[in-house]
């Protein structure tokens, strides 16, 4: 059974000619069916919805090749306690989380669960892995925006597509990322900036706006100060994701000890001395070579040596790299 206020939304849209309420509630009723698994209902219900999109002059997407040329659909298995987060970080996420699977409450109370989310870091410190564990705790779609496929060089073309990618997802109860967020979120005051540029950072900012709750925005940046003004409005969550101290990074190694269940021979808290300045990927990285090593070593590897090798080539790393930025 359909959810009672949508059904009076729609019978209150269609009885006073209200095309915006009509939208929203038609909508959020195909999100409601795709989730019952009743995609013949909700595909029916769509094609109003791209009546409408043809009527506008927004073609919709209709072959999965015109999808694929926008987003990336991922499979995400990682959960928020694979993560080492701060932990304001981590409160806010589970409390984001309780938002969404308790939404039905909410909305009986006149609220919408917050989905506009923009998380701040450097490269490598949990801004990707962070939004594969809200897709996987909120048991919905993970999809990341391609760039190549969503600049194009024609006048008005970007907005176009990214009016495409908006239809496509609001119907749909999904995690859409917006990685490197600061390529089409960039201030428009900046004067080396084209007009063209400014134009698509007022599009997607207005259509973010119009994007139900079912759908969770999450942007990243690495430069924030490149970032719109308005952008920072926008978002309902800012979360910084800082590079790993070094008891961080002694949780991250305890912890995928117990994922992997085996010791790597060495404590996680020598470890991160070792290792204390890597970024969180840098650590997956290292692991990630250990873990290939025992494996090619079996049936008689020995893990204690297998790190002590790998901290020695990560040694000359690290010192290959910072010779080479003083050089530079």
């Amino acid at each position: 059974m359909a959810r009672s206020d949508l059904l009076i939304d729609i019978v209150r849209a269609g009885a006073t000619g209200n095309q915006p309420l009509f939208r929203r509630a038609l909508e959020a009723l195909v999100v409601e069916e795709r989730a019952k698994k009743h995609h013949v209902l909700a595909d029916k219900l769509a094609c109003h919805l791209a009546a409408k999109e043809q009527q506008a002059s927004v073609v919709p997407l209709t072959s999965a090749r015109q999808v694929e040329l926008l987003v990336d659909e991922r499979v995400t298995q990682r959960r928020m306690t694979d993560l080492v987060l701060p932990t304001e970080v981590r409160g806010a996420a589970s409390e984001l989380v309780e938002e969404h699977q308790r939404s039905d409450l909410l909305r009986s109370h006149g609220l919408e669960p917050r989905h506009r989310v923009l998380l701040v870091g450097s490269p490598g410190n949990g801004k990707t892995s962070f939004c594969e564990a809200l897709a996987t705790e909120l048991a919905a779609p993970l999809f990341v925006v391609k760039y190549e496929g969503l600049i194009a060089s024609y006048l008005g073309e970007t907005a176009l597509r990214l009016a495409q990618l908006f239809d496509f997802v609001r119907t749909r109860r999904c995690v859409l990322f917006f990685d490197e967020f600061d390529v089409v979120g960039k201030e428009r005051g900046d004067t080396h900036e084209t007009g063209e540029i400014k134009r698509v950072v007022s599009s997607i900012l207005l259509q973010i706006d119009a994007l139900p709750s079912t759908v969770v925005v999450v942007t990243a940046t690495n430069h924030p100060e490149l970032l719109d003004r308005a952008v920072w409005r926008r978002f309902q969550l800012r979360m910084d994701l800082p590079p790993p101290n070094q008891k961080a990074v002694a949780n991250w190694f305890s912890q995928f000890e117990q994922r992997h269940d085996f010791k790597l021979g060495y404590a996680p808290s020598t470890l991160a001395k070792h290792l204390y300045g890597l970024s969180f990927a840098e650590l997956e990285e290292f692991s990630t070579d250990i873990l290939r090593r025992y494996v090619l070593q079996l049936p008689g590897a020995d893990l204690k040596s297998i790190t002590k090798e790998r901290l020695a080539q990560w040694r000359m790393r690290s010192t290959a790299a910072g010779e080479a930025g003083s050089n530079g």
